[in-house]
């Protein structure tokens, strides 16, 4: 089983999973970013050969790398071995939003940026929008497609073909859940979203103090992985103005209907996750599942020993049973700030941190990563580990199977903060207040669209 080297406190794993999107800008100043920032980045996909990349690989260099990974010096220590010309400097510049809006700052002084930087998925239309990452395909970056799972190639993979970043860590979305509850209250463990709701009524009308689980009403997160899960494409963007924007489409509605109607009934909770109550019911065992990511597992078992040997996983529940799928929470990559002098080292080196068998090995036996390599996730030595904490059940071969039931399809908005901020106001008040929440879909819609459209984008309905 993997875990952290060590647990992050609440704000900052909500941060770090989710609510870090970088500021939003205004298509006026993305435009105008895009003219090329120098430092011999290039700007098409013309390959650079291999006689440039060994002659750079051997000529003494200094990067800077800006991450909030944990002893990440160790995986470094492994590019420096094979490129020993090649020094990094490893930076943590903050983690999530923070780091961002540094980012921001010196990408618009136009000085202090560093070479590569960690960025989250859900980040990275907030900077190519500005044309602040360098595209990696002529640094050799598209042979490494088939190495990575394929819906996260899709996250880093631009409109045109563009490599934007190499992935390094996912959270493909599952269910945790207490065996001892479920045996003792006769639950079976819900395949369908039909089942999941009625356990809910079951388990709350025979115990009162109990949930069968609570969807935080400040978690947006949770509610990107569930539609993501359900097929919906709330966001669809086209070149750098136009953006289809449709969280209140029929597919969204069906979430709002179910959610806000469990919420409304007072069969599930929906306070705040992360929080010294979250935690707290989590270990008296108020709620009998967390809907969460493959990052859980070492969580929940850092932070709910009380009930160590109780629970179990299990893929989210289906809305159809015969086409599984589910979404992601949480995962970051490595990419290159466009504006680095050293374009060739930096791309070599974000290629290198990830796919190098060694390093993203690492990546999930120190810091405990759930691995973005294929090979990883089918390493017997991975997906072999038998927790205690989950009574012996091998639960990352339980989240490698849902990663590959993922949708590739699935787009962030390059304005994520503001639609964060917009759902906790409108989607969330009104899971927490048991109002409309399929009426809160549709003033989240039109917030958003009027943000889009103050920015400069073409809003398509």
């Amino acid at each position: 089983m993997y875990r952290l080297r060590s647990t992050p406190s609440p704000s900052q794993m909500s941060r770090r999973l989710f609510l870090t999107a970088a500021g939003a800008v205004s298509l006026g100043a993305a435009l105008t970013a895009c003219g090329d920032r120098g430092g011999g980045s290039s700007a098409s996909a013309e390959p650079v050969s291999q006689a440039d990349i060994d002659k750079a690989m051997k000529t003494p260099t200094e990067l800077t790398f800006w991450t909030w990974v944990p002893d990440v010096a160790k995986e470094v220590a492994l590019f420096e071995k094979k490129y020993p010309a090649i020094k990094v400097k490893v930076v943590n510049a903050g983690q999530g939003t923070p780091q961002y809006t540094k980012l921001r700052t010196a990408l618009k002084a136009g000085s202090g940026a560093p070479d590569m930087v960690q960025i989250e998925y859900q980040a990275i239309p907030t900077f190519t929008i500005t044309n602040s990452l360098l595209d990696l395909r002529p640094y050799g970056a598209a042979a490494l497609k088939d190495t990575f799972v394929d819906w996260t190639w899709g996250q880093v993979s631009g409109t045109n073909g563009e490599v934007w970043a190499i992935p390094q860590d996912t959270g493909p979305m599952g269910m945790l859940y207490r065996q001892d509850i479920f045996d003792k209250h006769g639950i079976e463990v819900p395949t369908t979203w039909d089942e999941f709701a009625a356990a809910a009524r079951k388990l709350h009308k025979d115990d009162p103090d109990v949930y069968l689980t609570n969807l935080a009403a400040n978690q947006v997160a949770a509610w990107h992985g569930l539609l993501w899960q359900a097929g919906a494409k709330p966001y669809v963007t086209s070149g750098k103005s136009d953006i289809t924007i449709s969280v209140d489409d029929a597919v969204s509605q069906k979430l709002g209907t179910y959610w806000g109607g469990l919420a409304k009934e007072g069969v599930i909770g929906v306070e705040p996750d992360f929080t010294d109550s979250w935690y707290a019911a989590l270990n008296k065992g108020k709620y009998a599942t967390w809907i969460t990511a493959a990052w859980g597992p070492v969580f929940l078992s850092g932070s709910a020993k009380a009930t160590a040997g109780k629970w179990r996983a299990a893929p989210l529940p289906q809305w159809d049973a015969s086409k599984p799928s589910s979404g992601n929470w949480g995962g970051s990559t490595t990419a290159v700030i466009r504006s680095t002098k050293n374009p060739i080292a930096a791309a070599q080196f974000a290629q290198f941190l990830n796919s190098d068998p060694a390093s993203a090995k690492m990546f999930a036996t120190e810091q405990f990563f759930f691995p973005a390599t294929k090979a990883l996730l089918t390493d017997a030595s991975f997906v072999g580990d038998a927790p205690a904490f989950y009574g012996g059940q091998k639960v990352n071969q339980i989240f490698a199977d849902i990663s590959s039931t993922v949708s590739s399809s699935f787009q962030w908005p390059p304005f994520l903060d503001q639609a964060a901020t917009d759902w906790t106001e409108t989607v969330g008040k009104s899971l927490a207040d048991g109002t409309d929440t399929a009426r809160a879909l549709g003033t989240w819609q039109s917030r958003l669209t009027t943000y889009a459209k103050k920015q400069g984008f073409t809003v398509n309905s």
